[in-house]
């Protein structure tokens, strides 16, 4: 499927403002493919990315947050060359002092710029890191994703070690599994070091030169600019011509085909499923060596099963010269897209420790008791004790009513005389039954509540 193209010559200001969705007039809209996040599935969101964090952090990774905005080539020269779909995705925009900038289109190309910029050579070696952000990606909204969806990735900068691999890929399956997926697949390839890909990419243009009559116009421009971008054409014509091209495994060097072996080595040992998918490139020119996808398996109706990617990475040996560091640092990621998980049928709902559903709505009567009221919720907040209330409304019934809707067990009623006393009033809200209790007694009473 040949993805929409973004309209570069266009100012950023008038690119954004041509995207809004047709609203009526006067009705504002989030811009096409562009969303709010809120209620449960922000909670959501934060829980998967709590979970990640968790696992990553007890592999050994450390946190980082890069910036939104990046100088264009860092994704240009980085691994959107022209022609690529990235380059064609890229929100761009010229600042007032021509300053040409990119809206964070991938996490892998910023993460080398601050391993390089940070001067993080001088650390221990390699440096593990991990982070999660938005991405904005011009190409057609669909399921679990957007034109600015959420990443959480992970990056192993510094060593060529094949154990580098594993660990991503392990850590990976891990933070899915984690989530709810059960039936998870590792499909795999190499394509190999500089000298293995300059041999396989000159077999593979002689291979497709034979079949240029046969190609959609996108593939044969690819063949001519980034010949390796054929072999992921969703086009059918291409897709049925691919299935005779050469591979990859083929042409392997020595020191490529040893490191490759040694990555499906500690796969076995790690027992994670995996299956060699010789026409699997992933879609950035940075790639080099290992790259991979983990897919789900799923099971239709009339028992036909196939394959749905849920997130991929690799090796990226090169990545930094091309950026224009002086020397190599060898580096393997992942990034996995959170919506995409979380619209999976397996998601387990998972929320963030720190959210819990208050069991109580705060009911203040009065000035003198809203008054004081900030007290009592500071004193809960202390306890870790969640309440709800309705700032806003001073009627018994209308905070009643509010109340009902939230589905919060129990009540707090607060008023004058409550607050003179030094007392609150709490009602269950399916027997109505209430007892007032003294404020110093507050916490340990709900505490007690079911």
């Amino acid at each position: 499927m040949h993805l929409s193209i973004w309209e570069t010559s266009l100012p950023f200001s008038y690119s954004m403002a041509s995207e809004k969705k047709q609203a009526k007039k006067g009705v504002p809209q989030s811009v096409k493919g562009m969303r709010d996040i809120m209620d449960e599935e922000y909670y959501q969101m934060q829980g998967l990315f709590e979970k990640a964090q968790e696992i990553a952090m007890y592999y050994g990774f450390h946190p980082i947050d890069t910036p939104i905005l990046e100088d264009e080539e860092i994704f240009s020269k980085g691994g959107a060359s022209e022609g690529t779909d990235l380059d064609k995705e890229m929100y761009r925009l010229t600042t007032k002092g021509r300053d040409k900038l990119a809206l964070r289109a991938e996490g892998t190309a910023p993460v080398m710029r601050a391993y390089v910029e940070h001067g993080m050579k001088s650390r221990p070696q390699p440096v593990m890191l991990y982070y999660s952000g938005p991405i904005f990606r011009h190409d057609k909204p669909q399921r679990g994703r957007y034109r600015q969806h959420h990443q959480f990735g992970m990056e192993v900068l510094g060593t060529e070690k094949p154990i580098a691999d594993a660990i991503i890929i392990q850590a990976t399956m891990k933070i899915l599994q984690e989530a709810g997926a059960k039936d998870l697949v590792v499909e795999i390839n190499s394509i190999g070091d500089k000298e293995s890909r300059k041999d396989y990419e000159r077999a593979l243009k002689a291979y497709y030169r034979k079949h240029m009559n046969s190609l959609p116009d996108i593939d044969r421009q690819r063949v001519k600019d980034n010949v390796l971008r054929v072999l992921d054409s969703k086009d059918p014509k291409t897709i049925e011509i691919n299935e005779e091209a050469p591979d990859s495994i083929s042409f392997l060097t020595n020191p490529a085909k040893k490191h490759f072996k040694a990555v499906l080595e500690y796969l076995n040992e790690l027992e994670i499923p995996y299956r060699i998918n010789k026409s699997l490139v992933r879609g950035l020119d940075y790639y080099t060596d290992t790259v991979f996808e983990v897919v789900e398996e799923i099971e239709d109706d009339k028992g036909n099963k196939r394959s749905l990617s849920i997130c991929g990475g690799g090796r990226y040996n090169y990545l930094s010269k091309t950026l224009g560091h002086r020397r190599e640092v060898p580096g393997v990621g992942v990034g996995i897209g959170m919506e995409r998980v979380m619209q999976s049928d397996w998601w387990n709902n998972l929320t963030p420790r720190i959210v819990r559903k208050p069991k109580i709505y705060f009911i203040q009567l009065g000035f003198e008791a809203k008054l004081k009221s900030l007290h009592i919720v500071e004193q809960l907040r202390k306890a870790k004790i969640a309440t709800m209330q309705s700032l806003s409304k001073d009627k018994l019934s209308s905070q009643l009513a509010a109340a009902e809707k939230t589905g919060a067990p129990y009540v707090m009623i607060f008023g004058q005389r409550e607050a003179l006393d030094g007392t609150v009033i709490i009602r269950d809200m399916k027997d109505h039954k209430q007892k007032t209790i003294k404020s110093e007694d507050l916490v340990a009473y709900i505490k007690k509540l079911k």
